[in-house]
């Protein structure tokens, strides 16, 4: 097992991730494939935390490894939402397009 990888190659892939998943949300417009990259980014932000929190604080410290654990949590508790809106939208509308969610702003 690898005991140590440099905070700048865990950056660079994080950076990617993040990415990425900024690129799906802003340019899809599937409602599902909009959730994924949501979730694309907070998994990139989990391994950064992580990374640093190694780097840092070494690998006896529960902060940075603690915070991702929430980040999960909120995660999920936001693809349950998510995907509760969708199955509303889809039963209305049987569409999966997101110009669909325009009219719940009224």
């Amino acid at each position: 097992m690898i005991n140590h990888i440099a905070l700048v190659d865990v950056q660079i892939i994080a950076a990617v991730l993040f990415c990425l998943g900024l690129a799906v949300a802003l340019t899809r417009r599937n409602v599902f494939l909009l959730l994924m990259g949501i979730e694309l980014m907070l998994n990139a932000v989990n391994l950064s935390f992580i990374g640093f929190s190694r780097t840092f604080a070494g690998s006896e410290s529960l902060f940075g490894q603690m915070t991702p654990i929430f980040i999960i949590a909120i995660a999920a508790s936001e693809a349950c939402v998510g995907l509760a809106m969708v199955i509303c939208i889809v039963r209305g509308r049987e569409s999966l397009d997101s110009d669909a969610f325009a009219d719940m702003k009224e």
